[in-house]
């Protein structure tokens, strides 16, 4: 008789190690590395439009305004979703999204369902 293989969730294999005292340090170790790597970090959109060595006058003529509004828009701590999908945008971003995680589900916001309804492909 063969031995009936069951299908295990990498989730709960992931969380097993992690747990195990054994080798729990090293997988927290490797799985901080790895989000290190693929990610860049940015402490706020300033360093998205430097990232894209982009001047304030210039992301405010993409916008269509002027730099003491780019600036106004870099030192908020709460935007519009619409207000940051535009800045994204003349930053260059492509396919900006926002992430969250409840209850183990990744949950994704495509940025783009609020462009404005001339701008919708």
């Amino acid at each position: 008789m063969t031995k009936k293989k069951t299908f295990r969730s990498m989730n709960g294999r992931i969380e097993e190690l992690v747990n195990s005292p054994l080798i729990a340090d090293d997988v927290r170790r490797y799985a901080a590395e790895r989000e290190h790597v693929n990610r860049v970090y940015a402490q706020g959109l300033a360093d998205i439009r430097r990232a894209g060595k982009l001047t304030q006058q210039q992301l405010a003529d993409s916008l269509n305004t002027d730099q003491g509004t780019v600036s106004r828009i870099e030192r908020r701590h709460d935007l519009l979703l619409s207000t940051l999908r535009d800045y994204l945008v003349a930053a260059g971003v492509e396919h900006s999204r926002i992430v969250v995680e409840r209850e183990g589900v990744e949950i994704v916001l495509d940025l783009d369902s609020f462009a404005r309804g001339d701008e919708r492909h």
